[in-house]
């Protein structure tokens, strides 16, 4: 699509920078309901163009930071794109110095060349944002709940045992004060997925896989956002990081493996699915087993079940089935 302007915004937790490009011009406004009524103003009268026409909103994803002004615009049906920041910070090169003026004209001159390739972003249903902030606020307690369980281990290796117990005490019960609302939020999350029919239905689907449990299948539905964002599991690996890749140059030539850049998040869940899979699986566990006898690396392996119960999720999603384990079946 082509724009006459664009406005770079750099979002931060209290403050929005933006950068209108067509007259060059810089403005700080609160990030808050009346802050992003004051910046629409804002570009109307410096821009004087339409603003549902000629004019593009772009900033990064910085969680909840960004989300309300993405609903905003969305609600007012003003354009607008999230860009990824590590593609922003790759298209700067080498930089000294950080602000977020000029982060914010930035990402307005990225977007200014790019914009023949940008198809605006559309946000997905709500039943899918209200899920995706209900899993990260899970995400968050598991670490906090990892944090506290480290933390009996510290002390127990350098506190005296007289003292130990007040510590181990009150750690206990932080700890299990966490797994209640780790609980809690696990029952909104049901209740969200009951409410819709089609998600239930992947969810179920999913986990009908043997060694996909209900927090991957979880996982799964927001980062895809129902299966729709990624038409093939191919894509979805790569985005995950499972999917191998040449490491070649000239007339060298190294192993093939899998990149860095990826969602280390569902990456990591789909390790551990990989390895119950490889335990409660006859069918993986035999294949584990002849791969590592013929001398095959253990971390290949292993990565090939990961993409394996990535193939079947989408599969049976697709098809609109349950996973059929057809190895039990033979003579």
């Amino acid at each position: 699509m082509k724009f006459k302007s664009i406005i770079g915004v750099d979002v931060s937790k209290s403050t929005l920078d933006a950068y209108l490009k067509i007259n060059q011009c810089h403005a700080v406004f609160e990030n808050n309901e009346k802050g992003y009524q004051e910046l629409v103003e804002w570009v109307m009268e410096n821009s004087g163009l339409i603003l549902a026409e000629e004019l593009l909103f772009g900033f990064e994803s910085t969680g909840i930071y960004s989300s309300e002004l993405a609903l905003f615009l969305e609600k007012h049906s003003l354009p607008f794109y999230i860009i990824s920041g590590l593609e922003l910070k790759r298209s700067l090169g080498i930089r000294r110095g950080k602000s977020d003026k000029a982060d914010s004209k930035d990402i307005a001159e990225y977007l200014y060349e790019k914009q023949e390739k940008i198809i605006p972003t559309v946000l997905p249903k709500k039943v899918i944002q209200d899920l995706k902030k209900l899993f990260n606020y899970r995400e968050r307690l598991v670490k906090d709940r990892a944090a506290y369980i480290t933390r009996i281990k510290e002390y127990e290796a350098v506190v005296s045992e007289i003292k130990l117990k007040v510590y181990q005490k009150s750690n206990t019960e932080v700890i299990a004060c966490l797994d209640k609302q780790i609980q809690t939020v696990e029952k909104e999350i049901d209740k969200l997925l009951r409410k819709d029919e089609l998600l239930m239905n992947q969810y179920k689907l999913i986990n009908s896989i043997k060694g996909i449990g209900p927090q991957t299948a979880v996982a799964l539905i927001v980062l895809t956002e129902g299966f729709t964002l990624f038409d093939s599991w191919r894509k979805f690996a790569s985005y995950a990081g499972t999917a191998p890749f040449p490491n070649q140059s000239g007339t060298f030539r190294g192993k093939t493996k899998t990149s860095k850049l990826a969602n280390k998040r569902i990456k990591t869940l789909l390790t551990l699915c990989a390895g119950t899979a490889i335990q409660y699986s006859t069918e993986m566990k035999t294949y584990y087993k002849r791969r590592i006898d013929e001398g095959k690396s253990k971390m290949s392996t292993l990565n090939i079940i990961r993409n394996k119960l990535l193939a079947r999720a989408f599969a049976v999603v697709n098809r609109n089935s349950s996973y059929v384990d057809i190895l039990k079946y033979a003579a």
